[in-house]
């Protein structure tokens, strides 16, 4: 199971060119299922990308032309006449990381690391020694080139970007991660954003891996109550009293791979300046397209 077309990154959404999905996040993305059947090959015959008009490293800016003089030789740094730095000062060592595996925690044959950019595979004990190489940023795709937001290198092509080497070394793999304490573990509040329209308010709960079977959203005329257990063993519970009014049968929401999208319609075309009646006003209203006449 495959997808034979490259990857598409346009205006911060992503996808295959082969298949439809698009989404928002990079955990999203590579969770999107495969689009075609075929046989295993060692030769990749992914169609290459359309080339794009950029460099790997941005070429430094050009400080003299051709018929400029040559520049006179500059006085020795004073640096120079300072004594001499050691080179083999000993690294300070690491300590044991907080989200490390268990010592006694069981880990299923062929568990890949689960840190960004690692992909290193536990094969037995011994790999609990090994030192971990990853990514502690996010990915950042801008204008062509891809990369991550903890170091620097850019380059063109995704399976370039694949293979960037970690940038940030700990102790140890993370394989499975802490052991969970038994009980649900309530969360308090999550993050949310909106932006709206003449007819709908378009709110975000950025909560991840809910439970889609077990999640409740119950809309009303004025209220919101969420009822959102995880598959990591929390749950989030609360009610928002809405700044303005919704028709309840006319609004929707959907359960994505990091957060819960709601789409409210407006029962009185009233723009928002908060989400909910108890948010401090902070003077600006986030609105896309044209407001109703009054």
């Amino acid at each position: 199971m495959y997808h034979p077309g490259p990857p598409v990154f346009h205006e911060g959404q992503k996808g295959w060119k082969c298949c439809k999905p698009r989404v928002l996040t990079f955990e999203e993305f590579l969770a999107i299922p495969p689009c075609t059947t075929g046989k295993h090959s060692t030769v990749d015959d992914t169609p290459a990308p359309e080339p794009v008009q950029a460099t790997e490293e941005p070429a430094a800016p050009a400080t003299a032309t051709a018929t400029a003089p040559a520049p006179a030789p500059a006085p020795e740094p004073v640096e120079s006449k300072l004594p001499e730095r050691p080179t083999n000062t000993p690294a300070k060592p690491v300590e044991e990381e907080p989200d490390s595996d268990d010592p006694d925690a069981e880990i299923p044959a062929n568990a890949t690391c689960r840190r960004k950019g690692c992909g290193a595979t536990y094969t037995g004990p011994e790999t609990r020694e090994e030192k971990c190489v990853h990514h502690p940023g996010a990915p950042v795709f801008h204008e062509g080139s891809k990369g991550w937001s903890c170091c620097k290198r850019r380059v063109l092509e995704f399976d370039q970007f694949l293979k960037i080497p970690g940038c940030t070394e700990k102790v140890r793999h993370m394989f499975v991660g802490k052991a969970k304490p038994a009980g649900e573990e309530k969360v308090e509040t999550v993050r949310n954003d909106f932006y709206q329209t003449a007819s709908s308010v378009n709110v975000s709960l950025y909560l991840k891996k809910i439970d889609k079977e077990r999640a409740r959203v119950d809309l009303a005329e004025k209220t919101i109550t969420f009822d959102l257990p995880t598959s990591e063993n929390k749950r989030f519970q609360d009610t928002y009293n809405l700044f303005a009014p919704i028709d309840p049968e006319k609004s929707s929401f959907r359960v994505l791979g990091t957060k819960l999208e709601l789409t409210l319609v407006k029962a009185d075309g009233t723009s928002w300046p908060v989400l909910r009646s108890d948010d401090k006003w902070t003077g600006e209203r986030i609105q896309i397209g044209n407001a109703g006449r009054a």
